[in-house]
């Protein structure tokens, strides 16, 4: 996957990873025209409740050249503007989930050049050093803007913005103004936490574009639910701990932590910048993504049951558990088909388990 949704020529940072040393989680990847910018850690939030999911994300860096930029898909048009996310909130996530002994800023922008007419500029904000623009049209629409702003795209990112688009419309992109970040004090590679607010059916998180062609893809995904989540349809259903499992059909992407919201965590949380919306009640997880790029084939979801989803990249975010037509499910006990199957299981043990006490 040589260069994921992203690209070039004047862009940069927005999304995903914790700023300190780290592994991290998901939604971007970053590159710059010559190759010599790498992500190094990528850390995402994504917390769903009553049809709004909060996406907070955050990226970090290492290359020295001055112009980097990318894109990523979005499941939904933000319904609010993109802001800055919390200051702590991502490094507090990691300290909640490895315990261990302690050792808006957003502005009218009206920068880049006119899109392409096919293309509705949806919103266009600064926050910190980075110029953030929300798009909406067609693979091609899209492409035609990131050309007339920039962006370098080979042939294979082009083919995923294509993909993508199929599923979604939206996208946002990123540029990295050096010199205001100069300004700013920040460091070269500093992510900035960004905060999008999106109505949405269920969580869907886009891991695939994390994939970058001779990197190993590490990351961190922090998830806020009302429910526990599970690796599979019948441990949700017995109430089964999924933590140290393996998500079926992802190598490398594991459960690693799982408790309720606690009074030290909503406090945290809830008074960072930004952060009032988060729920007293719920649950955190935590997943740790560490697979070779070309085992990152997948974005994620959640369904109604609490259990986490896998399905092709570009699959329509909604369709991966909301409807048909959304592409071959990578896990068997999540796809479709997958809850009536263990809903059967279980009543043909209980059916089983009842002729045994009637003969004795």
């Amino acid at each position: 996957m040589l260069r994921k949704l992203l690209s070039a020529a004047g862009l940069a940072s927005l999304a995903a990873a914790l700023t300190q040393a780290v592994p991290a989680a998901a939604c971007g990847s970053l590159i710059a025209p010559n190759g010599s910018v790498r992500l190094t850690h990528a850390a995402t939030l994504v917390a769903w409740h009553d049809g709004v999911e909060h996406y907070l994300t955050n990226f970090s860096y290492a290359g020295n050249v001055p112009d980097v930029g990318y894109i990523i898909p979005l499941p939904a048009v933000p319904v609010e503007p993109v802001k800055e996310g919390g200051d702590w909130t991502l490094q507090r996530l990691f300290r909640e989930t490895h315990p261990a002994p302690l050792a808006l800023d957003f502005f009218a922008a009206g920068h880049g050049k006119a899109a392409a007419s096919s293309v509705d500029v949806l919103q266009q904000v600064q926050v910190k050093a980075l110029d953030i623009t929300v798009l909406r049209g067609s693979g091609q629409a899209v492409i035609d803007w990131t050309a007339s702003n920039h962006f370098v795209l080979d042939q294979e990112t082009r083919e995923h913005l294509l993909a993508y688009a199929k599923g979604s419309p939206i996208f946002l992109a990123a540029k990295y103004d050096l010199s205001r970040a100069r300004q700013q004090g920040l460091l070269f590679g500093d992510g900035t936490p960004v905060l999008i607010t999106m109505k949405t059916a269920h969580p869907w998180i886009p891991l695939e574009v994390l994939a970058i062609d001779g990197q190993q893809t590490q990351a961190d995904l922090y998830l806020l639910t009302d429910q526990p989540l599970n690796t599979s349809a019948l441990g949700a259903m017995v109430g089964q701990s999924a933590v140290g499992q393996e998500v079926p059909g992802a190598p490398g992407l594991r459960m690693a932590f799982q408790e309720s919201m606690n009074a030290s965590l909503f406090h945290d949380l809830s008074t960072d910048k930004n952060m009032g919306w988060v729920p007293t009640s719920g649950w955190l997880s935590y997943l740790t993504l560490d697979a070779a790029p070309q085992n990152v084939t997948y974005d994620l979801s959640v369904t109604p049951m609490g259990v986490v989803k896998l399905a092709p990249f570009g699959t329509a975010p909604m369709a991966i558990v909301d409807g048909p037509g959304g592409g071959r499910a990578l896990n068997l006990p999540t796809a479709p088909v997958g809850t009536p199957l263990a809903i059967l299981l279980v009543l043909l043990l209980a059916e089983g388990a009842f002729l045994v006490l009637r003969r004795s």
